[in-house]
């Protein structure tokens, strides 16, 4: 009965998904017009490919954004060392996704814009690509892709599975119960980033035999590298931080920079040679603050602008894609944003963690919290949560007070990371080797496994 129901459900939603179309094309050429899709490659949404597919199996890796794009890049290079016949094809959906990891994804990767949840779309995308699987990160759960790929044949993964408070309630009244747990059914593993993420898919009636708990991604840092340029600034930047007390607010939402610029001023006042390195979550935001702070008077310094640090000047805001990770080390303390006011639902803090900083986050953390507890179990010490600015002053002038509190946070945060990095690559390739490719070669789909890679 359920599964009719969930059938039902299913062509219900492709029906309206179909008669929709029209409208969401015409969106798409609105956000194409306002400059939040790609200026030329905004057809691939629509699943029009815009790269030749070369021969052989094909698998097809999908992030939404970015940070499920970094996620996925440890996986996927994994399978460039274990699969040399392989043609791996990445999709995003978002202009940051794109514009960062095409710089950082191999040269053999093809990448592509994700192809919108319309029938035509998927129906188009998938009978060109033809994948062999597809490895979906973290909660994109769409119908018409995961109906679409299994009546296809097209063997399916959910990596670092997690979903929301928020989408699980949705997902578990008594309408849509039974359409999730029959999209769930057609997935051959399902690999949740946390052991409370496992639970919430086992309550959607996902099947217990797929679920296999290995990790969280998230905290798999790789070394992206960075180009002499790239280097050298960074280089530039540390020798003219040498000599000042730093401190990084780093994924800022739009209305929490009030908070750290407060917090700033406090700190002015105590230490007159802070600089206070801003990272907002996007560049646009950032120009904006430093307009703001200029018309008050302030002396600011834009990344995007490659100026040097002036006398006088205490704030630098970093209005550029992809360098959080070395911005990072730069400072001894990291403010996490995203998760100072209500609504939010915070970032990864894995990164500044593996830098070597004392972390700090706010309380509105959403699926994060899982990160920050596993740390806190792990050492109290790790990341130390604040509920707004009185706190957050109150804790940076400890830190910058105190050199062996200071160093006392980022040593745990260090060792906290280094714990639960360990072993999470090794844990995911043993499930996707028996629950994927295994099943990949049973169906006599041709892969040449390396066992020799790391």
């Amino acid at each position: 009965m359920r599964g009719r129901k969930g059938l039902l459900l299913y062509k219900l939603y492709r029906a309206l998904s179909y008669g929709v179309s029209p409208l969401v094309y015409l969106h798409l050429r609105w956000r194409q017009f306002r400059g939040l899709e790609h200026p030329h490659r905004w057809p691939e949404r629509l699943g029009h490919s815009s790269q030749p597919r070369p021969p052989g199996p094909l698998i097809w890796f999908h992030a939404v954004s970015l940070g499920e794009g970094m996620a996925a890049l440890p996986v996927i290079k994994q399978c460039i060392q274990r699969m040399p016949n392989l043609t791996i094809l990445m999709t995003a959906t978002t202009m940051s996704a794109f514009q960062v990891l095409s710089n950082w994804l191999p040269s053999e990767i093809i990448f592509q814009f994700a192809p919108l949840d319309t029938p035509a779309s998927i129906h188009s995308f998938l009978h060109y690509w033809k994948p062999s699987a597809v490895l979906i990160m973290e909660s994109e759960l769409w119908p018409n892709l995961i109906m679409n790929a299994s009546q296809n044949g097209i063997t399916l993964a959910l990596l670092n599975a997690r979903m929301s408070e928020k989408s699980f309630e949705a997902w578990s009244r008594s309408l849509l119960l039974p359409l999730i747990s029959l999209m769930l059914s057609k997935f051959s593993l399902i690999s949740p980033l946390s052991t409370a993420q496992a639970i919430r898919f086992q309550l959607l009636q996902a099947p217990p035999s797929i679920i296999n708990f290995s990790g969280d991604l998230k905290y798999v840092i790789e070394d992206l590298g960075v180009n002499e340029g790239e280097g050298k600034s960074i280089e530039k930047l540390k020798v003219q931080l040498a000599h000042c007390q730093v401190w990084m607010a780093s994924s800022i939402h739009r209305g929490e920079e009030e908070i750290i610029l407060g917090v700033h001023r406090v700190l002015m006042q105590l230490q007159p040679n802070i600089i206070t390195i801003i990272v907002p979550r996007h560049p646009r935001h950032g120009q904006e603050i430093a307009e703001k702070l200029e018309k008050e008077g302030q002396n600011v310094v834009l990344r995007s602008q490659h100026e040097k640090l002036k006398p006088g000047t205490h704030i630098y805001v970093v209005d550029t894609l992809g360098e959080l990770r070395r911005m990072y080390t730069l400072t001894p303390v990291a403010v996490i944003g995203g998760s100072f006011l209500p609504g939010l639902a915070g970032h990864n803090i894995s990164e500044a963690a593996a830098a070597g900083c004392a972390v700090l986050t706010g309380c509105h953390i959403g699926h994060f919290s899982h990160m920050v507890l596993e740390m806190q179990r792990l050492n109290p010490l790790s990341v130390l949560q604040v509920s707004g600015k009185v706190e957050l002053e109150k804790a940076l002038i400890q830190l910058f007070a105190d050199a062996t509190v200071l160093e006392a946070r980022r040593r745990a945060a260090k060792e906290a990371f280094n714990h639960l990095s360990s072993n999470i690559i090794s844990k995911i390739w043993s499930s996707l080797e028996f629950h994927i490719f295994s099943r990949l070669s049973a169906e006599g789909i041709k892969i040449n496994m390396r066992n020799d890679a790391v």
